[in-house]
Order: structure tokens, then C-alpha cells, then sequence
């Protein structure tokens, strides 16, 4: 597996990441510890170094399972997790942000405990928290490293402009945003510039339109109860009808290379910068293995320009979340 480093923060990952969440949570459908433990050992076993969880998938259990799964390698796997979420302890209910500096120490301590770990490599705001300042939030992980408890910050679904502000304070290791060849927001948000400019990695989350780029989804597609996709604009049968073009432009293009349309969605995003690493998740090992492939196809300037005149002609069907999630991004 290719390695990269996120940034100028010197942090090496392998080139393609692993998103844990959907192997116990969001889905409709999980895992059992057994299988998810031994997923995740699959990937280490092929290459993967670099593993995504939060303590609010499950709640909780994801963070659990990753913990266990990697504890044998620890020393050689980087091990990402996400505050910023009221959580209640007993219920597992989510009750909007929580970024105050008092829950930060409190989550770290919590998710140091379930991942069996001394020490968070990456600790990504989940989710901006618009009543606690950006400065107070990069302060209190800037003495969580000092501490000794983590060893780099991150945030996801930023703003440029409060990017900018909590790496005034604590310089930023890497982002996490959606960002696909149908949610391509960071290039025109100035999020991608930002990064760039202050040398932030880009960690691409949802690389593979949650499961519809790699061409496995139709209109006819019928999602399982509990799968949060059924929410989701994008996923409705006539949206997924009209998007269907993006799907097509990516088999036209995998046909001319032996690889499969996600591999191409994600050699795209790995082509854009060499600090892109995106994170795709799967509870399939022929898909992790389809997933880890990617990093070898090879695009081309002339395929890279031909994808771009393509999808440029296409517009993509409905909001990535709907309103009240799509108020929580960006801020």
C-alpha cells in the first residue's frame, strides 16, 4: 500500500484509509464484534494504517471494536476518533453539539478508555459547535496534546474561515469533509484552498457517495430499515434515477482501465492532491479489497480531463442531507 502524509504535520497514513462507522452503525444493518474485528485485521493485513471511528457511532460500540481489532498492532496503525456530540451515557441519545472544553477532556478520557489506547493520533471535531468559540475548542485539544493524550487535531465539515481561525491556535493536522465526484463542495467553498495555503490534509469522508458510486445501487434499490440513507435527498428512487449518468461516466471510464467504477471514484479523488487520503468503508472483504486496488489504477491528465468535461454536464439530484443536517456543515 502507498503511503501519504497529511499536510505538512508529518503524520503518514496509507493512501486509502478505512471508515469503521458502517460496520456496526448507519447502516440498517452491523456487524458482529467477531466480524467487524476481523474486517478491520484484513485491512491492516493488506496494508491499511489509517482507521476512522467516533464515539458517536453506536454510540459507543464502534469505538469498542476498533479498539479491540487493532490493539495486536497498535505501534503500527494511525487510529482516528471525533468529539462534539451530547450523548447521553445511559440512552445512547444524541442531543445536538456539545464543544465546551470540560466535554472535550471528558470524551478524550472516554475514548482513550474504549479504545484500549494512551494516546488519540487524530481527534477531529465531529461536528463545529456554534455556541463555543473555535479558539476555545483548538485550546482545549491543544492541552490535550500537551498532555500527552493526543497527538493531532482535526475538524470536520469546517468553514474555511473557521479552519483558518482554530489553526491560528492549534495547527490542524487534517479535515474531514464529504467530498466525491457528486459532492464537490470544498473546491468552490474555499476549504480545499485553505488547506493548500496552511498545509492540511484532506481526509475525504463518503468517498464512494455512500455505497451509489460503485454502481451496486438503482432506483430500485430497497434500503433497510435504520439505514440513515433513507433520509437523505440523494436517495430517493427518482433522484437516484437522474444520478445514475455519474455512475454511468464512471463505468465508461473503469471499462478502459480493468477496474470497477468505485476504484475510479477514488483514483479521481487521490489524483486531485497528494494529501487527499479518502476513507471508504465497507463490511465486505471483496469490497475492501476492490477499495485498497484503487490506489494502483492510474489516471491519466487526458482521463482526468475527459472526466471533468463529462461530469461537468451533469447535475447531480438532491441535497447530500437534508435541512437540519445540512445546517450542522459548514459553520
Amino acid at each position: 500500500m502507498q503511503k501519504r502524509i497529511l499536510g505538512h504535520s508529518g503524520l503518514e497514513v496509507s493512501a486509502i484509509g478505512l471508515g469503521c462507522m458502517g460496520l456496526n452503525f448507519g447502516y440498517g444493518q452491523a456487524l458482529s464484534q467477531q466480524d467487524g474485528i476481523a474486517l478491520i485485521r484484513a485491512a491492516v493485513e493488506r496494508g491499511v494504517t489509517f482507521f476512522d471511528t467516533a464515539e458517536v457511532y453506536g454510540p459507543f460500540t464502534n469505538e469498542q471494536m476498533v479498539g479491540a481489532a487493532l490493539a495486536p498492532v497498535r505501534d503500527k496503525v494511525v487510529i482516528a476518533t471525533k468529539f462534539g456530540f451530547d450523548i447521553d451515557p445511559a440512552t445512547g441519545k444524541q442531543s445536538g453539539t456539545n464543544s465546551r472544553p470540560d466535554h472535550i477532556r471528558a470524551v478524550a478520557d472516554a475514548s482513550l478508555k474504549r479504545l484500549g489506547i494512551e494516546v488519540i493520533d487524530l481527534f477531529y471535531q465531529h461536528r463545529v459547535d456554534p455556541a463555543v468559540p473555535i479558539e476555545d475548542v483548538a485550546g482545549a485539544v491543544r492541552d490535550l496534546i500537551a498532555q500527552g493524550k493526543v497527538r493531532h487535531f482535526g475538524l470536520s465539515e469546517p468553514s474555511a474561515q473557521t479552519l483558518r481561525r482554530a489553526h491560528a491556535v492549534q495547527p490542524i493536522t487534517a479535515i474531514q469533509n464529504e467530498y466525491s465526484l457528486w459532492t464537490r463542495g470544498p473546491e468552490t467553498n474555499g476549504v480545499l484552498q485553505a488547506c493548500e495555503e496552511l498545509g492540511i490534509g484532506f481526509v475525504p469522508y463518503s468517498p464512494l457517495g455512500k455505497g451509489f458510486l460503485t454502481g451496486a445501487m438503482s432506483k430500485d434499490t430497497a434500503l433497510a430499515d435504520g439505514d440513515f440513507r433513507r433520509i437523505l435527498p440523494r436517495f430517493t428512487p427518482e433522484a437516484m434515477e437522474k444520478n445514475q449518468a455519474l455512475v454511468d461516466l464512471l463505468k465508461r471510464i473503469a471499462d478502459t482501465k480493468a477496474a470497477t467504477p468505485a476504484q475510479i471514484a477514488l483514483a479521481w479523488l487521490l489524483a486531485q492532491k497528494p494529501w487527499i487520503v479518502p476513507i471508504p468503508g465497507t463490511t465486505k472483504l471483496h469490497r475492501l479489497d476492490e477499495n485498497i486496488g484503487a490506489a494502483d489504477v492510474v489516471l491519466t491528465a487526458d482521463d482526468l480531463a475527459e472526466i471533468e468535461r463529462a461530469a461537468a454536464a451533469i447535475t447531480v439530484e438532491g441535497e447530500r442531507y437534508p435541512a437540519h443536517l445540512l445546517a450542522t456543515t459548514g459553520r
